[in-house]
């Protein structure tokens, strides 16, 4: 069966969920600038999946979908500095680069899922 919203994808409901996380772990920081990026970065994931999904055609999901792996990768490459920087315990850290790595995996299959 054909999937006929994009709140239905795992990956864009995990996608939130990762977001609500990002958003928990800084919420007291006062580096204002990281907060914001690494915040911003972390919503224009599922964002973008729903935006996508929504073009109707597989070369423009597809073509969001690249864009969303590119977040992901901002959002892992600024939890790996919040380790660096003590924004983040180590341990909570390397979950959410897991988490985020998981969630680049599901894009690339469901990118290779609809070539």
């Amino acid at each position: 069966m054909a999937v006929k919203r994009f709140e239905d994808l795992l990956v864009w409901q995990k996608s939130q969920d990762f977001a609500v996380v990002i958003y928990n772990d800084f919420k007291i920081l006062k580096d204002y600038s990281f907060k914001d990026q690494i915040s911003r970065a972390s919503v224009s994931i599922s964002n973008n999946i729903a935006e996508g999904f929504d073009r109707r055609t597989n070369p423009n999901f597809i073509r969001f979908l690249y864009i969303v792996i590119s977040s992901t990768s901002e959002v892992r490459s600024m939890l790996y500095l919040a380790d660096r920087l003590n924004y983040l315990e180590s341990e909570n850290a390397k979950k959410r680069i897991e988490k985020s790595n998981e969630i680049s995996r599901m894009l690339y299959g469901l990118i290779q899922s609809m070539k």
